[in-house]
């Protein structure tokens, strides 16, 4: 399965299809309103050229240097900003999980690391000042898991954990498993 790019560039051909004018004639809108603040430039390419948002998000970004949505490319670099403390948690979060599901792969999606398998989001966590996160994706598993939860603070999609947590790695591994029986 192709995944489409989501690098800023990749909304330029419907730019041009939808607005009738070349990237290079943009670019050009832009370097007039270089000194105007983002919302700003947001608000004159919709007012006056009648951009969508998500357009004029991208032609905005780029211009100001932002290529893609992605910070980051891996989650060793994803990690690398925090603590040993909170990177050990969470490769033994993810650890739990592959060393029952080895098939499954580790990605960065949304800007956060990612647990997929064949083309579906299985588990993500996003690492905080004083907990970390873990979103099971889907709330229905999450509220399937709730009694198992009763030690965490559980959120609309996500459950809390302290930074040092003791991964509960037969919790974990439960939730992957509840969470790819979705797709059967």
């Amino acid at each position: 399965m192709t995944e489409r790019s989501t690098d800023r560039d990749s909304y330029f051909p419907a730019i041009e299809k939808k607005h009738g004018q070349p990237m290079a004639y943009w670019f050009d809108q832009m370097t007039e309103i270089t000194d105007l603040k983002y919302a700003e430039q947001i608000a004159y390419l919709r007012e006056n050229h009648g951009f969508s948002q998500v357009h004029a998000n991208a032609l905005v970004l780029y211009t100001r240097g932002s290529k893609s949505p992605q910070r980051v490319a891996s989650i060793d670099e994803f990690l690398e900003p925090f603590d040993e403390t909170k990177r050990a948690t969470v490769r033994k979060i993810f650890a739990a999980i592959t060393d029952k599901f080895s098939d499954m792969e580790q990605v960065i999606a949304w800007n956060q690391p990612m647990l997929k398998k064949d083309g579906q989001y299985i588990l993500g966590v996003s690492v905080h000042t004083n907990h970390i996160l873990i979103a099971p994706i889907s709330t229905a598993v999450l509220e399937q898991f709730r009694p198992r939860l009763a030690d965490y603070q559980v959120n609309k999609r996500t459950f809390k954990v302290p930074v040092d947590w003791a991964v509960d790695a037969p919790l974990l591994q439960d939730m992957a498993t509840a969470r790819l029986s979705e797709f059967q």
